[in-house]
């Protein structure tokens, strides 16, 4: 059997995606024939003096190709170059129009003069900079002469007989001329004065956030650490400080600041860290979604959802009292019909049959809240393997009409 040896299809010409200046068609263009970008802009400035076939070319290759995946910016001094090359495709394309509509050379020198005249300033302020050293000298000289050719430009512009502006006011067009000549003379100063502007705002704001997180390590961390040193000798205590500075450094670095009335997940952690710092037992939780705000504020549902966070808590607590394991885990799932809260602990577990009829924690506290919320809970267990709460709520559950029976102190609900 002979194998046949499909050609390897050609890569097709994309336009740059994070990369561009204008739309990326000069990039991509670059990137497809492994050539310089400045080559094939240039390629294309000369093509604009051809009556806009530069332009005609661009604007279709930015219509027929697609854009590409690349993320990486363009370097500032390759977008300052390409803006200055689209300002003599601009230039071109200008002297071109002049040509074919027969206007006079003498406008059409000024219009040059005054675009070159300002590259010339643009480059020499915006790239090269008013502080090169030995060369100071000659950036000086380079930005006096293109001055001199904008604002000789725009004397022969006005001073002209034969063009547009012969027939303007000349208060009005002294004023004017004065504009566009401080405009693009002043440009690299305004450009460089909002570079500035941006980065003295982006240091402002990496100040202030070192400043923050400086105050938050003090106030918690370093508090912490410090009582961990006095309390050394005391093992229970140093790992229940750890555990507790760890889960505020966490909820601090990637959780929301949510009040316990506000959300059921903040709710059901709110509950699980007070019964790890009241009986020592390490609690994991896990929340996967939320119920909404206008839940937990809707009167008719406040009752139910103070029931399923009550109902954890006693299974919580039960478990630190009872089942002698170090480690509880509490699973919390919020889907679209209901909620289900899951408490496991592996420690001794128990028998549920064999419980005495006056031990009333199970059947008051955790199933009979959780039927009077319109809710159920289940108890499995098995002795040395330890211990399952399931509770489940309906989401759009109505509550059920029965008397409220006496909650043990240490009960709570969302407040």
């Amino acid at each position: 059997m002979t194998s046949q040896i499909r050609p390897r299809p050609e890569p097709r010409l994309r336009r740059r995606s994070g990369g561009k200046v204008i739309a990326g068609v000069c990039g991509g263009v670059a990137d497809h024939l492994d050539v310089s970008v400045f080559r094939v802009r240039v390629v294309f400035v000369v093509l604009a003096a051809l009556a806009g076939a530069g332009v005609l070319a661009y604007a279709l290759l930015w219509f027929f190709c697609p854009a590409g995946d690349d993320t990486a910016p363009a370097e500032p001094r390759e977008r300052r170059q390409a803006y200055g090359l689209v300002v003599i495709g601009v230039m071109a394309l200008i002297g071109n129009l002049i040509v074919a509509s027969s206007a006079p050379a003498q406008s059409f020198l000024a219009v040059l003069f005054v675009l070159g005249g300002a590259a010339l300033v643009w480059r020499e302020a915006d790239v090269t900079g008013l502080s090169t050293g030995r060369s100071r000298l000659l950036t000086w000289s380079r930005l006096i002469l293109g001055a001199l050719f904008v604002i000789g430009g725009l004397v022969v512009m006005v001073a002209a007989p034969d063009t547009p502006l012969a027939g303007m006011n000349p208060i009005l067009l002294a004023v004017l001329v004065t504009i566009v000549g401080g405009v693009l003379l002043t440009v690299p100063v305004w450009m460089r004065m909002l570079r500035a502007l941006n980065e003295e705002r982006a240091a402002r704001i990496r100040t202030d956030e070192r400043e923050e997180i400086a105050s938050h390590l003090h106030d918690s961390v370093l508090q912490t650490l410090a009582l961990i040193q006095k309390q050394a000798s005391n093992p229970d205590t140093v790992a229940r400080l750890a555990r507790s500075q760890e889960r505020e450094l966490r909820q601090w670095l990637f959780g929301d600041q949510a009040r316990p009335n506000e959300s059921l997940a903040a709710a059901i952690s709110a509950v699980a860290v007070e019964v790890e710092e009241t009986y020592g037992p390490e609690i994991e939780t896990v929340t996967v979604g939320d119920v909404t705000a206008d839940e937990l504020r809707d009167p008719a549902r406040a009752r139910a959802w103070g029931a399923l966070v009550a109902a954890t808590r006693e299974a919580l607590v039960n478990a630190a009292k009872h089942s002698g394991a170090s480690t509880i885990d509490v699973y919390c799932e919020v889907v679209d019909d209901e909620v289900e809260v899951f408490v496991r602990d592996r420690g001794v577990g128990f028998d549920v049959d064999a419980v005495d009829p006056d031990r009333q924690g199970v059947a008051r506290s955790i199933r009979g809240r959780m039927e009077r919320a319109g809710g159920r809970a289940r108890v499995t267990s098995t002795p040395g393997r330890g211990t399952n709460v399931a509770l489940t709520l309906p989401r759009t559950a109505e509550l059920t009409e029965r008397p409220a029976d006496p909650r043990p102190e240490n009960d709570q609900e969302i407040a």
